[in-house]
């Protein structure tokens, strides 16, 4: 049984676009974020891609991420993850042999096969819908520009081959578990979105992994949704933040990040809380001892290698503060 000060701990940030606020704004909180959690032990540092999607800034994902990692020192910077469907393999392998020349030993790739957005922006990014890219095929594919041979191919990655780029399978489903088992990849699961599934893919993940020449026993990482503050009280007011975010998602209502209220129950119907609830069931909302047990719960459990946390606010002196406490109760447990 793993302890709260054997799991590494990250951070899974959106570039959320506070109400009333910029992109502009969102950039540098998530570089002094990202400055801040590096003193704090934070492992990793990742970035999702979304495209079209109100109140998230991080569409050029790979961007961002040099962004991140140029203002920062030691901490480990990613995707969390590329929508690689929506792109040729060779550009991605491109832009991260980049990234990983700058930053060595440093930036990690993420990989997931979902859209990231609605239909009719999917189609704006792929140009051609008419045949759906095989993932594994595409995954492979990438691999393939990343290794030292490489540099015998026709079409080659420069940089790339020989750069030192770790690849993750991302996913929500038993599809994504099954397909990183398989070819001997580091799992990370959305649990932060998507829990329902969460126990069996870990489960089938575990079961069927199948040691590669890039890992040798499972690795996993679970998303998870944290609300930390100093008291019980302020941290379920400040989770309101979240519910209203995910119910504009059940609403197909995409806005920006707005603040907290003291009560959802003008906001939304039985239902609604119903399905709101749902989507956040493995969430943990508290001040320091609340979440500690919860956390402890989480991870006896689940015996997860790493957390990948999201703990969206809508001020960042109050997102600071969660990560914060978040990071001291995982180092002092």
């Amino acid at each position: 049984m793993k302890t709260l000060s054997e799991v590494k701990y990250s951070i899974l940030d959106l570039a959320s676009i506070a109400q009333g606020k910029t992109p502009a704004d969102s950039f540098r909180n998530s570089l002094d974020l990202a400055q801040h959690a590096e003193g704090w032990g934070y492992n990793r540092y990742w970035l999702a891609e979304h495209h079209n999607l109100e109140g998230i800034a991080s569409s050029a994902t790979s961007v961002l991420i040099g962004y991140i990692a140029q203002g920062t020192k030691n901490i480990r910077v990613g995707s969390g993850g590329i929508m690689l469907p929506n792109h040729a393999p060779l550009v991605i392998a491109e832009q991260f042999g980049t990234l990983g020349t700058l930053y060595p030993d440093r930036i990690d790739l993420g990989l997931g096969r979902a859209p990231g957005t609605d239909g009719l922006t999917m189609r704006a990014l792929r140009r051609n819908v008419n045949r759906e890219p095989d993932f594994g095929e595409q995954v492979q594919e990438l691999q393939g520009y990343f290794k030292e041979s490489a540099s015998e191919m026709r079409v080659r990655a420069i940089p790339g081959a020989g750069v030192n780029v770790p690849v993750w399978i991302l996913g929500s489903s038993l599809y994504s578990a099954q397909l990183a088992a398989v070819m001997g990849l580091p799992y990370a699961f959305a649990g932060h979105f998507a829990p329902d599934e969460m126990y069996d893919a870990v489960r089938l993940y575990r079961a069927g992994f199948q040691a590669s020449e890039y890992l040798k026993k499972p690795q996993v990482m679970l998303g998870i949704q944290i609300v930390a503050a100093d008291t019980d009280e302020k941290a379920q007011r400040l989770s309101t933040t979240v519910m209203r975010r995910f119910l504009g998602i059940i609403r197909n209502q995409r806005v920006n990040l707005e603040p907290p209220v003291d009560s959802m129950a003008p906001y939304w119907t039985v239902q609604e809380e119903a399905l709101v609830k749902s989507r956040l069931a493995t969430a943990i909302i508290g001040g320091p001892e609340t979440v500690h047990k919860k956390l402890r719960e989480f991870i006896n459990i689940l015996e997860p290698d790493e957390l990948m946390i999201v703990s969206d606010q809508y001020e960042h002196t109050d997102r600071l503060r969660s990560f914060e406490l978040i990071s001291q109760i995982m180092k002092n447990s």
